[in-house]
């Protein structure tokens, strides 16, 4: 009996989503940001970007009216010569998905080499 349980519960069980994927993409940004090169990179990351992310998050909320203001997490890959790749956001709000399409659009520094990867992943975690 326990054997057709378990046969049962395994047939309907979901196959992994995206969510799990963007998961693990973002737990492989932390561990990138808290690696040898991940203090400098955030560094020069933010130098570049700090204005011009606050002002698109300010241009996402005028634009969303009402606007949710839930937090969100956006992780993208930035290619060897800084353009943002693959980016995603959860919870995909109308306001994160607005950021998300700003930060599509911008160049960032070129960030250093990682070992058996050709892109650099960056994750943000954004709230208001």
């Amino acid at each position: 009996m326990l054997t057709f349980l378990a046969l049962a519960l395994l047939a309907g069980a979901q196959p992994a989503t995206s969510a799990d994927t963007f998961t693990a993409r973002v737990q492989r940004a932390k561990m990138v940001e808290a690696g040898t090169t991940g203090p400098a990179y955030q560094k020069q990351f933010w130098a570049r970007i700090g204005n011009p992310m606050t002002d698109a998050l300010k241009a996402c909320l005028a634009s969303n009216v009402p606007a949710d203001k839930s937090p969100f997490t956006l992780v993208a890959d930035i290619s060897p010569d800084g353009h943002p790749l693959n980016v995603d956001v959860r919870a995909p709000t109308p306001v994160a998905k607005c950021l998300a399409g700003q930060f599509a659009a911008w160049t960032f520094p070129v960030p250093p080499k990682l070992p058996g990867s050709t892109d650099y992943p960056i994750e943000i975690d954004v709230s208001m």
